[in-house]
């Protein structure tokens, strides 16, 4: 069954050109781009529709909805009108070369994997070449998504939890726990900590996909719409994991992914190296 791409938007036109124009450069003609407006005021996106539907090896499909649903009930919407395995990605996220073919090969490594997030600039505890931080969107993308497949043989360790910036989600998981939980998160945050933490609560794993890289500039699908994170959702979080904060400071402390995060900052300064000669 093929791949479906799903892009939650909602304003921030410019941003959502840039990550569909990696999309296209960086998809197979089997896997479908799945645009869904969540009514953005304006309809600031038909020019850009029409562009990207016109595009020679494109399945685009777009849906503008009647009514704003927020950012989980966007998403659940895209969820029940999709059917295969899917990606969550961020309008923010710019994705490169060989990313989809690398999170379908975690998720042929192993039939247990409910998730798994690629290394970015910005993803918190997917993020280098600094751990859990905000890095700026580097000017060489390929390079970096080389160096993420170069630096040794997949090894898809476990998280605590995916990150939703770009998450593929297969959709064995999704029938048997169901998709994200409007009725507690309500507008959006949390809902994907908390799909990951029910998907291991019943055998499925979060893996982190250590071969694959996707940018991520941060603070522009949620910014659009007011929101912010933490706050509130984040304490309905703990209230259904009490143990969640400290499973993810362990988790940090710890820091079993620094060995492959130092191989691939290695094989990048490697491959920068020959460009400069």
């Amino acid at each position: 069954m093929s791949w479906t791409v799903i892009i939650p938007a909602y304003g921030a036109r410019e941003v959502l050109a840039r990550c569909l124009e990696s999309v296209i450069a960086h998809v197979a003609g089997n896997v479908t781009v799945y645009l869904a407006d969540d009514a953005s005021p304006g309809d600031p996106f038909k020019e850009l529709v029409e562009h990207v539907g016109a595009q020679i090896g494109v399945r685009f499909q777009s849906v503008r909805r009647p009514r704003n649903l927020g950012f989980i009930g966007n998403v659940n919407a895209a969820l029940a009108d999709t059917t295969g395995d899917v990606v969550l990605l961020n309008s923010d996220a710019i994705v490169t070369p060989g990313w989809l073919d690398r999170l379908a090969g975690a998720f042929a490594s192993d039939r247990r994997i409910a998730t798994a997030t690629p290394w970015s600039n910005n993803a918190e505890i997917c993020s280098l070449p600094d751990f859990c931080r905000a890095n700026p969107i580097p000017t060489d993308l390929p390079t970096w998504a080389h160096a993420a497949s170069e630096a040794g043989p997949p090894l898809y360790p476990d998280l605590p939890t995916g990150v939703g910036f770009c998450m593929a989600i297969r959709r064995a998981a999704l029938e048997q726990i169901g998709d994200f939980d409007q009725a507690t998160f309500g507008r959006g945050y949390g809902e994907e900590n908390d799909f990951c933490c029910r998907a291991e609560g019943h055998g499925w794993r979060n893996v982190l996909c250590d071969d694959a890289y996707v940018a991520h500039e941060g603070g522009v699908t949620f910014s659009a719409e007011g929101m912010q994170p933490g706050g509130e959702n984040l304490a309905r979080l703990v209230a259904r994991y009490p143990d969640y904060n400290r499973r993810v400071a362990e988790f940090i402390m710890a820091d079993p992914l620094r060995a492959r995060r130092e191989a691939v900052v290695a094989r990048y300064q490697e491959l920068s190296r020959r460009v400069d000669l």
